[in-house]
């Protein structure tokens, strides 16, 4: 007689729970975000208190950049901008992120980009689906955003190509940096869009399944989207129809 569904269901429950308790005992693993020992090692490296305590960022938001809104907006009128994006014309047509880049979720993506937990990405792309389901929706592919290829060589890794990967989407490395650029991370704001100007170019073998497509392209994080607008100027060039954003945190100017 074989076994049924609920009940091999109820096994693989306890041999869980069972790994869980043994690697709990044995090796003391600590949560990559808050430090904290992991009741369960099994489900990955972030606790999921941790998972639970990043801040989202939800509707109304600004249908251009991402950012939070007034609550009346939502009803004034159906595509919100913010007064930033009304005042200038941006590159990225809509941009969507999962949460606010602070406290839980920043340091997951920490612990994703700068330690190694590339286990990460799955569950991080999965959010990022649910965020931008409607960027998706009607995109034709994903684009991620490269490192040179001497970072990615030195990190072993793109976490931007991870995440786009686990979106389950049609993906391009379509572009590619064209000089090395000093960290974002290091520089003031005001100096961030001249430090990316003219750094990323389409490839030429990948102008033709760019030119006339929606694109969505994916970062780990947007604070002065620089670098998104910089490469969404790269895949206009190139002939894309509309460039949207996609990212996992964001610095927002309005708190949700």
């Amino acid at each position: 007689m074989g076994v049924g569904p609920h009940r091999t269901k109820e096994m693989l429950t306890a041999l869980r729970a069972a790994a869980d308790g043994v690697l709990a005992v044995l090796l003391a693993p600590c949560c990559a975000a808050c430090r904290r020992p992991l009741e369960s090692p099994t489900a990955g490296p972030v606790c999921a208190p941790c998972w639970r305590a990043i801040l989202p960022i939800t509707p109304p938001v600004c249908d251009a950049c991402g950012d939070p809104l007034p609550s009346w907006r939502r009803t004034s009128i159906e595509l919100a901008r913010c007064p930033r994006c009304r005042r200038r014309r941006a590159t990225i047509d809509r941009g969507r992120a999962v949460g606010v880049y602070e406290g839980a979720l920043r340091e997951i993506l920490h612990a994703f980009k700068y330690e190694g937990r590339r286990t990460l990405a799955a569950p991080l792309a999965h959010l990022m689906a649910d965020a931008g389901r409607e960027l998706l929706a009607t995109a034709d592919v994903v684009v991620p955003v490269p490192l040179h290829r001497r970072r990615e060589r030195s990190r072993g890794f793109n976490q931007a190509r991870d995440l786009a990967f686990g979106l389950g989407w049609p993906m391009a490395d379509a572009l590619t940096r064209t000089r090395a650029t000093p960290s974002q991370t290091d520089l003031p704001a005001a100096r961030r869009h001249a430090n990316v100007r003219d750094a990323f170019v389409v490839t030429p073998r990948s102008r033709a399944g760019i030119d006339g497509r929606v694109v969505v392209l994916v970062d780990d994080v947007s604070t002065t989207g620089a670098t998104l607008e910089a490469c969404a100027r790269a895949l206009k060039d190139a002939g894309a129809r509309e460039v949207r954003a996609l990212t996992a945190a964001r610095v927002v100017t309005r708190r949700p």
